[in-house]
């Protein structure tokens, strides 16, 4: 019988959850307890894969001063995926140049810590605490359950279609991260962590390393957020979320572990050296952009400046002398300072966008047509379509001009507006 209350369709509606829910169930690979997954494993792999580049480009890029950190990095991240409990997945373990301290994981195993947490961290124990959370993340398929839920509150995978799309460009100021838009990120609960911090703890001790890496590393992020010196750790803590609780069942854990383990500090610190020479340059680039943010654009070319001066293969510190520079309308000068970015770093979509963006303003619609061309292979952003658009109608090209409008204009924002706005003129609805 149905409730008084409940009209036929929502009893339908709620009877139809049940049986999705119920459907829906499966084995967590690492606990093996029941949990919801909509999601097939293939799904998951195929989703991880897809979004992983993205998630890199927006995000920074690879960090590519220091090859040999990459490769340490994947070196301790695949010993702990070895003694995990989905050993078969395809892990990969990046490095992205961007300050924020965060660390995430999308399905699949794919996985990457910031150059900004790295220099929290003081030894590879730390480093192998971090990793370890994460690949539970992915061994137990957290990824796939809050994906699960968001297609029972009727959103679907929309939100990694979001992953796509430009929200604000800042006025060509780079922020360092996210150039390209919202990055999809997933938010576990608190269960899901504490389960990646117990399991994460058991492959650290199988791999050899001392749980007590993941104590200390938790006391660390209490300490920071209570002493509120989070340092743009907001990131962090939104979807790690420390706690004294988190603590205590540390060392609970820790307690059924072997004891001793290697930290190999002294690896961990030759392998971040680089890092923290660098230090004063990526301090200067920080100063740069809050000057910027203020729109005080001499004395944020005069820090960028310095920071080059200190560490001249950084590219991220010629982009931003570009940005500041188009924000004078000095766009040859800019173009220019594009140049040297491409050429350090050419596989960060930002900086063919932004030199097509400046040969735009220089009406050179050839190499302008050239270079947005060639940052949609890195990244499909609304921004690099809207100028294709520009530089198709002065090429007479209308067609190609309303195509590019009209994918810009789904991104919606202000681009999407301005691409809109064209499409009416191209029609003759404007």
């Amino acid at each position: 019988m149905i409730p008084r209350h409940l009209s036929f369709s929502a009893f339908t509606a709620i009877a139809v959850l049940v049986a999705a829910v119920v459907s829906g169930c499966a084995v967590n690979p690492v606990t093996g307890e029941k949990q919801l997954s909509l999601i097939s494993v293939q799904q998951e792999l195929h989703l991880g894969q897809e979004q992983y580049p993205i998630n890199q480009q927006q995000q920074g890029g690879q960090y590519t001063i220091d090859p040999h950190l990459q490769d340490y990095v994947s070196k301790v991240g695949q010993k702990l995926a070895r003694v995990s409990d989905q050993p078969q997945l395809p892990y990969e373990f990046v490095v992205l140049n961007n300050a924020v301290p965060n660390a995430w994981a999308l399905p699949g195993g794919k996985i990457a810590i910031n150059r900004g947490l790295l220099v929290l961290l003081e030894d590879e124990a730390e480093l192998a605490a971090v990793l370890s959370h994460e690949i539970v993340h992915a061994a137990a398929r957290h990824s796939a359950t809050a994906l699960s839920r968001q297609q029972l509150l009727g959103t679907g995978l929309a939100v990694l279609g979001a992953a796509t799309k430009d929200s604000a460009y800042a006025d060509l100021i780079s922020t360092g991260s996210q150039l390209g838009g919202s990055a999809y990120i997933a938010r576990y609960g608190r269960s899901n962590e504490l389960q990646s911090d117990k399991y994460g703890m058991r492959y650290m001790a199988a791999a050899g390393y001392d749980p007590q890496g993941a104590i200390r590393l938790q006391r660390k992020f209490v300490a920071l957020s209570e002493g509120r010196q989070t340092n743009g750790l907001a990131a962090l803590f939104a979807s790690h979320p420390p706690s004294q609780f988190r603590v205590n069942a540390n060392i609970e854990h820790s307690q059924s572990l072997p004891k001793g383990g290697v930290t190999n500090r002294g690896a961990y610190q030759k392998a971040i050296a680089q890092l923290k020479r660098d230090a004063p340059a990526y301090k200067h680039y920080d100063q740069a952009l809050q000057a910027a943010g203020k729109q005080h654009y001499d004395d944020a070319l005069r820090l960028v400046r310095k920071a080059q001066q200190q560490q001249p293969r950084e590219a991220t510190f010629f982009a931003l002398e570009g940005d500041l520079l188009a924000q004078k309308k000095q766009y040859a000068k800019a173009r220019s300072a594009y140049d040297r970015a491409v050429e350090k770093n050419p596989t960060l979509f930002s900086h063919w966008l932004k030199r097509g963006i400046a040969s735009v303003a220089l009406n050179d619609y050839t190499s302008a047509e050239r270079d947005l061309g060639r940052s949609l292979r890195y990244l499909d952003s609304a921004y690099a379509h809207y100028y294709l658009g520009e530089v198709y109608e002065q090429l007479d090209n209308p067609q190609s001009a309303y195509k590019h409008y009209q994918t810009a204009a789904g991104a919606g924002g202000e681009i999407g507006f301005k691409a809109q706005a064209r499409m009416q003129v191209l029609t003759g609805d404007g």
